[in-house]
């Protein structure tokens, strides 16, 4: 028996019968899976900094209940509300990510975090979801209107932003970005000849990032020859999967969490793989695989181009994310310092991956004018 009749005509009424339930409770145990894993593996990292064991526990807790509360409130808005709200996010964080590298706390050489108190903010994680949203209207509008030169609108703020996280230095994050940005653009109907240009830049930007950037450098020698570098991160994360087999070790069984720094953010997909095994591991694969596309299915007959290319971009991010961390942790990929979605320790990224994921629940909600455009 559900709390709303069909007839109730409430602006909670209507959400619930036009939201999708699936997915929102796909990303709801999402949610509880990271509260899980993280209780798992942040005690020992807590210990390391002479802090109590539940330090990191209560602090992912200061976030999470602000991050549903935003992730519901941002489903009740219609795509109207949705690209008011991505606007003025994207004004805000272009102003914070010009001000980050200069008043920003330095961590690990990089200038990612403004601090305010105990709190560290990592405005990065802002700007991607706001920028795929802005992104997608202007490309429609563009569409929709020849003369309104959407297409250069987006490719400047997109090359602003990418520059202000390059100035960081971020690459990982800038990558991401251009790639969210270039997938909307090729959905937005881009002649190939264009794609293919934006594909030689993109690998222009990887060879310069490789060139100028140690780190980066660094990380990508380590990833193609284990040899050349510190790979212990990598190693560890390897053989707690080899320890946890398909059943896992068991419920604070793991010590991949008692040496690796990282245990509770980057590679928190290695302590789910050594206390709960590989079937565990493959929930979470399949609970990010059944939210991407569910989120594309509901968009079958979608004739708002705004809509479309803004859930599309949303989900890249959301499903490109995980697909790097769980990559990096199984040796597949670079090293990047990308979180776990909704499950790994960081209060930016749970704020900002909510803010994406209500934006996208609001967007793929069933409209009474759907097929139209609006």
């Amino acid at each position: 028996m559900t709390t709303f009749a069909r007839t109730d005509r409430s602006v909670l009424g209507r959400w619930w019968w036009t939201i999708d339930r699936w997915t929102l409770a796909a990303l709801i145990t999402l949610l509880l899976s990271g509260v899980v894993l993280i209780m798992a593996a942040s005690p020992p990292v807590a210990d390391r900094i002479g802090a109590d064991a539940f330090h990191f526990v209560r602090r992912h807790f200061v976030f999470l209940v602000p991050a549903i509360a935003v992730m519901l409130a941002m489903s009740l808005l219609g795509p109207q509300g949705v690209r008011r709200v991505a606007v003025f996010i994207l004004i805000v964080s272009i102003g914070l990510l010009v001000v980050t590298p200069l008043v920003g706390s330095e961590i690990k050489g990089a200038r990612r975090w403004i601090s305010f108190g105990a709190f560290s903010l990592q405005v990065s994680e802002f700007v991607k979801p706001a920028l795929a949203v802005v992104a997608a209207w202007l490309f429609a509008e563009a569409k929709r209107s020849p003369g309104f030169p959407g297409y250069w609108v987006s490719a400047i703020l997109a090359a602003i932003v990418v520059a202000l996280l390059i100035w960081q230095p971020d690459f990982g994050m800038a990558a991401t970005v251009v790639t969210i940005w270039g997938g909307q653009l090729f959905l937005a109907g881009l002649p190939l000849i264009f794609v293919l240009g934006l594909v030689g830049l993109g690998v222009a930007g990887m060879v310069a990032g490789y060139t100028l950037l140690p780190h980066v450098r660094d990380r990508i020698d380590r990833f193609l020859d284990p040899a050349s570098g510190d790979s212990y991160q990598i190693d560890t994360a390897m053989r707690a999967f080899e320890s946890g087999g398909v059943l896992g070790r068991g419920p604070g069984e793991g010590v991949v969490k008692d040496v690796l720094p990282d245990a509770h953010s980057d590679f928190i997909f290695a302590v789910a793989g050594e206390e709960f095994g590989l079937l565990a591991c493959l929930l979470l694969l399949g609970l990010f695989a059944f939210i991407a596309l569910r989120g594309f299915t509901r968009l079958s007959g979608e004739r708002d181009l705004f809509v479309m290319l803004a859930v599309a971009g949303l989900l890249i991010q959301f499903t490109m994310q995980a697909i790097v961390n769980m990559g990096v942790s199984l040796q597949l990929l670079p090293a990047t310092g990308m979180t776990l979605p909704f499950v790994s320790y960081g209060g930016s990224s749970l704020l900002g991956m909510a803010i994406g994921m209500g934006m996208m629940l609001a967007l793929t909600r069933r409209r009474p004018e759907r097929g139209r455009s609006s």
